[in-house]
Parts: structure tokens; sequence; C-alpha cells
């Protein structure tokens, strides 16, 4: 969800400014990048205060930040209010749903803020967007696992460790990572091992939309496939 789908940093950044003041919200923008080698370990960037609260991409301390996800557990609805990524693509996916006759499941590690549960407001928010009866899970543990054990054929995340988890943990399922920008970080044998990447969500549909398209399972479909993703011949199929 967070990071594919719906905008989770600018709503921290909104709560940041919230609690911390104008000021200090834009130091936060202005800062949000990978934190370098000399950076004290009270500034590192993404640690988690909460076994289950999503990483925050903000160069804060670690105390800020728990103080953040504390302030998140009051806000009524927090889930329900962030903006979507790519306007529409909610709908897009939706569409396609009913078309292709594709079954979704969406996966998030939301933690609870006041208000409904973080599954109610995100099957909420997906409705607001054009995805009727949407399918949540509020899930912990490995990406792969779980696309094993509910037998997912491709996992969409914007997370390199959870595409790793896939393609380690899962036989089955093909993970495709949304990277929008350079600075995530892949890991080294990240194409070896078949993790697809793509610029946004929207590409991504394109592509599943060819691969489960008329020619699905004639000669070179899959070559052109994993070429669309970025994979090399050594990628497994």
């Amino acid at each position: 969800m967070d990071g594919v789908l719906a905008d989770m940093d600018a709503g921290l950044l909104r709560e940041a400014e919230a609690l911390f003041g104008k000021g200090v919200a834009r130091q936060l923008e202005q800062s949000a990048e990978a934190t370098t080698p000399d950076v004290e370990q009270d500034d590192a960037v993404g640690s988690r205060p909460e076994s289950n609260a999503p990483p925050v991409r903000l160069h804060i301390t670690p105390r800020q930040e728990r103080r953040l996800w504390r302030h998140i557990e009051t806000v009524e609805n927090f889930w329900e209010g962030l903006a979507e990524i790519e306007p529409d693509v909610v709908k897009k996916l939706a569409s396609l749903a009913v078309e292709r006759r594709w079954e979704i499941i969406f996966l998030t590690k939301r933690p609870e803020s006041a208000g409904a549960t973080a599954q109610v407001q995100t099957q909420r928010w997906l409705q607001s967007k054009g995805f009727a009866l949407p399918s949540v899970f509020v899930v912990q543990g490995s990406r792969g696992r779980i696309a094993s054990a509910l037998s997912l054929d491709v996992v969409i995340d914007d997370r390199p460790e959870n595409c790793l988890d896939v393609v380690m943990d899962s036989k089955r399922a093909r993970a495709i990572l949304v990277r929008r920008d350079d600075s995530t970080q892949l890991p080294p044998a990240a194409q070896r091992l078949g993790i697809g990447i793509v610029k946004s969500v929207s590409e991504c549909l394109d592509i599943l939309t060819q691969l489960d398209g008329p020619d699905k399972d004639e000669p070179g479909v899959m070559a052109r496939v994993k070429k669309l993703l970025g994979l090399g011949e050594s990628a497994s199929a």
C-alpha cells in the first residue's frame, strides 16, 4: 500500500509539521535523503520505533521518530487521509481486475491509529479511489511466506527487502519493485534473482496486461516481459 499506491511520506511530513513546527518540517523535507556514512547514530534514517510500523523516510532522530509514531496513533483515521501517489491508478487497477478477472489482495504492515482499524481504513481508502470490495490483509513477517501461503502470482512492492523475501521464500510468486527514483538501494543480485523493476505502478500494470494477454502462452512472450522488467536472460522465468 504505502509507497506503492498511497503517499505515506507526505502524510508523515504533514503530521511532523504539526508536531515539530513548520520550520522543522521544511528541514525534514529537505533532508529526506539516504544517510551519509558520517551521520551520527541518533540521526539514522528508516529505523523502526515499533515492530509493525512502516519505516519513516525522514531524516530525524529515533526519539523524534518514536514521538511522531505515538502522535500518529492519536490521529483519527490517519490512513484514510493519505493521497494517491499516481492519480487514478487504483481505479485503473480496479478496471483491469474486473476485465482480466484478476484476484487482488492488498498487503500492508500499517500500525493502528485512532478511529477505525488499519484494515478498515485501508478498505475505505481503496473504495474511495475506485476499487470496490477490496481484500486487505494487515500482515507481519516475510512477504515471500505470505505470497507462498496465499498462492500469489505477483507481488508489487516499493521495498527491495520485501521483493527479496518473495523470490527467496516463494517458489511461485514473481516480485516487482516500484523504484520511482535512483535513491532506492537494490540488492546486488536483484536482477539475477528475477526481481523486476518499474518506475511506476501504471507501468507495472501495462506489463502485467501484456503478460496476461491472449498470446501469453506463445513462445517469446516471457522474453519480452522480462525485457520490459529490466531482467537479464539469466533471471528465472
